[in-house]
């Protein structure tokens, strides 16, 4: 049996350090391979902290809230209780709530479009309109920095998808630890990996402004625009998929075959396109705005002062 074959297909018998050392391991491809429930979220905050040791904050947080869902995974799947997931299909509620909370934070970012929900209370929201600067977008005047402190809500959330490799965890893995008191540490295991993955990748993500020469001013409008676009608009696309998701139910049942035996890459499915529209279409597009907006706002500067 090679390690692939293992890993996706574990044996019974296995000893606690080896549950551990496979969730582990799972947890890293489920980092490293376009996960419609990680890579999005990673993205849009790393890309709005525009700064390699920013992405990699926000990789780590929302592998923080992920983690901590997934310990609690485990442990009701070591008790017998995570039937629920093989009946129902929560796949269009998880877009829907997740879609959601991206708009929310989304909105937050760009102001213009702010969602009149009392989270902004929390986010430490200012007043929705102001008469100092009338002529000012609400989002310049108050300079909102992306929250990236949202990021652990949006783990925790994305933490009830469940795929291939929770199955594996909660299903196979978890059930062979020796007592309860160990439950949670496959979950915890799978967590960690995945964060692994997610800091790089966050760090991936958050360089990408630093490849232009633009000065600090420019890539923080870039990424601040480009971040919240994606939150904002992409969390509507979650939305929309998790709604048809829910009234029309074979839809999540869709899939091309790649021919990959790997997990998020074996088919082209909703969760990829998800990941191929949010974070690649839509990414690029707000990515390439804002520094279309970053150079008129130079230029308008540069001939205001010239």
């Amino acid at each position: 049996m090679n390690l692939l074959q293992l890993l996706l297909n574990p044996p019974t018998g296995l000893g606690l350090s080896e549950i551990l050392f496979i969730s582990f391991l799972l947890g890293v491809m489920h980092g490293a391979t376009p996960d419609e429930h990680t890579w999005p979220i990673t993205f849009s905050y790393a890309i709005g902290k525009y700064s390699t040791r920013g992405g990699m904050a926000a990789g780590f947080l929302f592998s923080l809230g992920f983690t901590v869902q997934r310990a609690l995974l485990t442990t009701i799947g070591y008790l017998g209780l995570a039937y629920f997931y093989q009946k129902y299909n929560l796949d269009g509620p998880v877009y829907m709530v997740v879609g959601i909370v991206m708009a929310i934070a989304g909105s937050y970012i760009l102001k213009g479009r702010y969602l009149h929900l009392p989270i902004d209370v929390l986010l430490g929201g200012k007043a929705h309109h102001t008469t100092a600067a009338s002529r000012l977008p609400l989002h310049e005047v108050h300079d909102r920095d992306v929250p990236l402190k949202m990021t652990i809500v949006h783990g925790l959330i994305a933490g009830f998808g469940f795929g291939a490799y929770a199955s594996i965890i909660t299903f196979i893995l978890a059930p062979q630890v020796p007592g309860l008191v160990y439950a949670p540490l496959p979950g915890v295991m799978f967590g960690l990996g995945t964060m692994v993955m997610q800091i790089v990748f966050g760090a991936v993500f958050g360089s990408i402004l630093r490849a232009k020469r633009l000065n600090e001013d420019e890539v923080k409008i870039i990424g601040r625009r480009a971040a919240g676009r994606v939150l904002y608009y992409g969390g509507w696309i979650f939305t929309l998929a998790g709604l048809l998701i829910i009234f029309l139910p074979s839809i999540d049942s869709w899939a091309i075959s790649t021919g990959i035996p790997i997990p998020n890459l074996d088919a082209v499915d909703v969760g990829f396109l998800l990941v191929v529209v949010v974070v690649g279409a839509l990414g690029v597009y707000s990515i390439v705005k804002g520094y279309q907006e970053a150079i008129i706002i130079r230029n308008r500067r540069l001939a205001g002062t010239g």
